[in-house]
């Protein structure tokens, strides 16, 4: 079961006369003889869904477990943590075996792109955050990555820079022109840049209340401190793209047009790309988030003994030597 599913007509793809330009129409000329299903009943406006959410942020502590890319951003999140190189590896595996079940099952990868061991492994895994959702056994049956980004960072250094609309002539500018105004955007306002994705959602935990907890936490967690804007390639498998606008995601806006979804050939999806400023969700579920944020001093935190160099620039030893003891 899905969270709900949306209509949308794949003929508004993005496409251009360069080569992705021609994949992406030839995919969008096969599927434009149909529309994707009709949207269900939103999981978001069923009250039953909002009062299980209140359990399952109750029970956050229990259920939830936060990744951390090293001891450094620990101290900065949160006072607390189990420091723990080998659980850290091991449940940094187990993520990357659960993606790559859910993403083999679903199509949007193939096996030759796992590891032997069947692993989706990214280059991001290393630095980020990663948001673990496990269910009444101890598996994980929900995942998210949140990266971080310095104030410095540019565009080519973005994960986005991947995507399929990255590659394509005309919408390049584009979204680069868009992406550089939000980036510029949070560093004069002294805020986080972001990038959240590795979305997961086992079959069974699909349509309940669990999932929308951990995606609650992520946004909560960005909420920190002065708060985060962030992006994120969304997929409309599964209708993830829409829960995520329906929480206080966006389009991106250049030059007055709004950037479209587009046909991701790496992932065989369509895809959209959301913008989100942590200070502003949707209003309906400020209350939730801000609870879950209050939660999250709770929930389990693993975090790999040893940083790198980098990730100890300003910290005290002495007190990440205290938290390990």
């Amino acid at each position: 079961m899905t969270l709900f599913c949306i209509g949308i007509h794949v003929g508004t793809l993005p496409m251009s006369k360069s080569s992705t330009g021609r994949l992406n129409g030839e995919v969008t000329g096969r599927l434009a003889r149909r529309t994707l299903p009709q949207q269900s009943s939103a999981i978001l406006e069923d009250k039953s869904v909002l009062k299980a959410l209140d359990r399952s942020i109750a029970s956050a502590s229990n259920r939830i477990v936060f990744l951390a890319p090293s001891v450094a951003s620990v101290l900065d999140a949160f006072s607390d943590a189990t420091i723990d190189s080998d659980r850290h590896v091991q449940l940094v595996r187990e993520v990357q075996r659960f993606r790559g079940e859910i993403y083999l099952k679903d199509g949007a990868i193939q096996p030759h792109q796992l590891t032997l061991d069947g692993r989706h492994q990214t280059p991001e895994d290393e630095n980020s955050w990663h948001m673990l959702l496990l269910d009444a056994r101890g598996r994980v049956s929900a995942c998210a990555l949140y990266m971080e980004h310095q104030g410095d960072v540019t565009f080519d250094q973005l994960r986005v820079r991947h995507c399929a609309m990255a590659e394509d002539n005309e919408w390049r500018p584009k979204l680069v022109r868009a992406v550089q105004r939000e980036l510029d955007r949070a560093k004069g306002e002294g805020l986080r840049y972001v990038e959240l994705g590795g979305w997961a959602v086992s079959e069974g935990s699909r349509g309940t209340a669990g999932p929308l907890a951990l995606a609650f936490a992520a946004y909560g967690f960005s909420r920190r401190a002065a708060g985060a804007l962030g992006m994120t390639t969304a997929t409309f498998r599964h209708c993830s793209a829409t829960v995520l606008k329906r929480l206080g995601g966006s389009r991106f806006e250049v030059d007055g047009e709004t950037l479209p979804p587009y046909y991701e050939p790496r992932y065989q999806c369509l895809m959209e790309l959301l913008r989100f400023d942590s200070r502003r969700p949707n209003s309906k579920y400020l209350g939730l988030i801000d609870q879950m944020r209050d939660t999250l001093g709770k929930v389990t935190m693993v975090a790999p003994a040893m940083a790198s160099a980098h990730a100890w620039c300003g910290i005290d030893r002495q007190l990440a030597a205290g938290l390990a003891s």
